[in-house]
């Protein structure tokens, strides 16, 4: 079982994809350059407070907007670990696994926490938090495969026996 740990940033309902990484940045050469845009148009601070692990918690219909995948690339160039949401755009949901970016889907967690808190990730499990357990439920193994390999490409490259070292 897969279980961490991490600082929480609460963000709110409707987090579009244009608020994660807005337009005008998307011009940058690499995801690195664009990654200190992140959330930007909300809270222009945020890229430089979030350390390594720690955990986006939101509302409802997190990367809505447009298709864009540097979305989830943004996020996981920040070490984000992973999102916890109320609810997710499909096409950001699928993006975000295509690009190795654990989304979590749990109604609850939201009003239960604070920005600051931390809360640990029991995969498939549960969410604790406050004392409190909240439960998740897995993802299929498929996805995990994509997750636990990276990425959508990484993991193909692993299936058929070319994956190569970074």
């Amino acid at each position: 079982m897969k279980e961490f740990t991490g600082k929480v940033w609460v963000l709110g309902d409707d987090i579009d994809t244009d608020i994660i990484i807005p337009t005008e940045y998307l011009a940058l050469p690499t995801i690195d350059d664009m990654k200190q845009y992140g959330f930007y148009p909300l809270r222009p601070e945020l890229p430089s407070l979030i350390k390594e692990g720690d955990i986006i918690v939101a509302g409802k219909n997190f990367g809505c907007g447009s298709s864009r995948e540097q979305a989830p690339e943004i996020i996981k160039a920040l070490k984000i670990s992973c999102v916890i949401a109320k609810s997710y755009a499909r096409i950001f949901f699928r993006n975000s696994i295509n690009n190795g970016l654990l989304l979590i889907e749990n109604d609850q967690i939201q009003d239960a926490v604070k920005e600051g808190d931390t809360i640990t990730v029991k995969l498939g499990q549960a969410i604790e938090a406050g004392g409190k357990e909240y439960p998740i439920t897995s993802l299929p193994e498929n996805l995990m495969e994509i997750l636990d390999a990276g990425g959508l490409v990484k993991a193909m490259q692993k299936r058929n026996g070319i994956l190569k070292e970074d």
